[in-house]
């Protein structure tokens, strides 16, 4: 399997987290055991204790991203580089984490005075470099900036926003406090642990310890049906407004387009998403294509008037194998190895509005659904959901399913269906679209467009669990510190559809016929 991209990709990182990954990929069952040196039982496994250092899983840090609700557009480049950066900054320093356990053991601060210390300082100067790009612009930077640059140290538990809530997905914008739970050792993180420990003599998966474990399955029988974590775009449509879709039909990435790129977060950097991606559709996206590259493009899609990108992480079994960027940042350097498995059937839908007719989305439009960094920021945007064919009722976005034989895995995203009317983009990539109200409209200022539906099908071996252990586990790619949690799971699009295609989108929808 080959990876398909506009230019050569030259190493990044240096050669501290050259160091640490590699330390962390070949030799992170031992690392993970110095770490858990310390741990203790008290009881049954639920009640599982550990020493305060002991809990430092992960490192969160506040996603400036969503935190930028005003850039102006001059300064969004230099904006995207530095948050790019600060991504970078974060793995660099999850990298020294996950390679210092045994000194972390012996020394209380280490973590503070070797890893979060600095890594404070050094996000310190990238928050500078924003302010300065968006005076020299002319705009008014952030006031207290700076207060995001301290990270902390992160159990393995499953976060909630700040607010307690499982968030209603719109804006993001919860505060400080988003994942504040993630490290206060409740059950799920304490059952979490068992799998961990347990990693120490039945091995790590070849990712230096990095998830996923057991407490991220669930049998898909003990799911209830119509139960749902989140409810984030899910809402089916109702007798009026827009009854009819469309399907693209762009195959499965038989071409074998693969990069670590994030075109619409991070824009002319090489490996800003830290994580491979597949792509159907648009044949040119990279971190360097622009709209005009976009709209010259060939298409995967049969509708050739479709040259829209469509691309989500890759899903891998975590079985050995070596994939073809094995050595790569974004790929096994960053813990995100096994083999990759290609969905066998992508279904690419746009359906319409319960209230209303849609109208058309203006083309180079950009959407991200779902959260990436869901673990460490908090559950409040996290919007992709896990399910087995025949089961589809039953729809989980915390945790992996395990199928029984003859079912396969779903994975389900339902895009914001709600247009701003203004903008293709915004300055934290979310605020000029939303989702829709529990009454199913649009709010105030909003239009409803053609809401994507993609739900991707594959075949995986199911792991085993056993003794809190997962032998064989299936995971999505991630950013490494989110220690590929199910939750992270995301969902990336960008309209380049013709003008005429657009229409019949639109029409086809209105009408209530069904198309493609």
């Amino acid at each position: 399997m080959g990876r398909n991209t506009r230019k050569r990709r030259s190493p990044l990182a240096t050669k501290v987290i050259a160091g640490a990954a590699a330390l962390a990929v070949g030799g992170g069952g031992l690392v993970w055991a110095n770490f858990y040196a310390s741990a203790h039982e008290s009881g049954p496994s639920h009640n599982r204790t550990r020493s305060a250092g002991a809990q430092v899983a992960t490192i969160q840090c506040p996603d400036v991203g969503q935190k930028l609700r005003k850039v102006p557009r001059g300064a969004r480049a230099g904006v995207d580089r530095e948050l790019a950066q600060l991504d970078k900054q974060i793995t660099e320093a999850y990298a020294r984490l996950a390679s210092t356990r045994q000194a972390q053991s012996g020394d209380a601060s280490y973590v503070q005075n070797a890893i979060l210390g600095p890594l404070k300082s050094k996000r310190t100067a990238a928050l500078d470099r924003i302010g300065t790009n968006i005076r020299r612009v002319g705009g008014n930077a952030p006031q207290g900036l700076g207060r995001f640059a301290e990270c902390r140290g992160m159990g393995v538990d499953q976060p909630n926003d700040g607010n307690g809530d499982a968030g209603n997905g719109q804006d993001g914008q919860n505060g400080d406090g988003q994942g504040q739970n993630g490290g206060q050792g409740q059950d799920g993180g304490q059952n979490g642990g068992q799998g961990q420990d347990g990693g120490q003599n039945q091995g790590d998966n070849g990712n230096g310890a990095a998830g996923p474990f057991a407490e991220d399955f669930v049998d898909i029988n003990d799911v209830q049906p119509g139960s749902r974590d989140l409810e984030n775009g899910f809402a089916a449509n109702g007798d009026g407004g827009s009854q009819g879709t469309f399907t693209a039909v762009c195959g499965v990435n038989e071409n074998n387009l693969f990069n670590s790129d994030n075109l619409i977060v991070a824009p002319g950097v090489d490996n800003g998403a830290h994580h491979t991606h597949d792509y159907v559709g648009n044949q040119d996206n990279d971190a360097f294509s622009s709209d005009e590259d976009l709209a010259n493009a060939e298409t995967s899609c049969q509708n050739q008037g479709d040259k829209s990108t469509y691309y989500w992480p890759v899903l891998r079994l975590q079985d050995g194998t070596q994939e073809f960027d094995a050595g790569d940042l974004g790929g096994g350097a960053e813990g995100n190895v096994g083999k990759i498995l290609k969905a066998s059937e992508a279904k690419i839908k746009f359906v319409g509005n319960q209230r209303s007719d849609v109208v058309a989305m203006p083309k180079f439009l950009r959407i991200i659904t779902g959260d990436a960094k869901a673990f460490t920021n908090g559950v409040a945007n996290a919007n992709s959901s896990f399910s087995c064919t025949g089961f589809e009722d039953r729809q989980v976005t915390d945790k992996y399913v395990l199928c029984p034989e003859g079912s396969q895995v779903v994975r389900t995203s339902n895009f914001q269906s709600c247009w701003d009317g203004q903008n293709i983009d915004s300055a934290n990539h979310r605020d000029h679209v939303a989702f829709v109200q529990q009454d199913g409209s649009c709010p105030n200022g909003f239009q409803a467009i053609p809401q994507l539906q993609v739900r991707l099908v594959y075949d995986v071996p199911a792991p085993t669990v056993e003794n809190g252990q997962v032998q064989n586990p299936y995971a999505v790619d991630g950013f490494p510190e989110q220690l590929h949690k199910p939750i992270t799971d995301h969902n990336d699009f960008i309209n380049v559809m013709d003008e005429n295609l657009m229409n019949e989108v639109v029409d086809c929808i209105n009408s209530g016929e069904d198309c493609q």
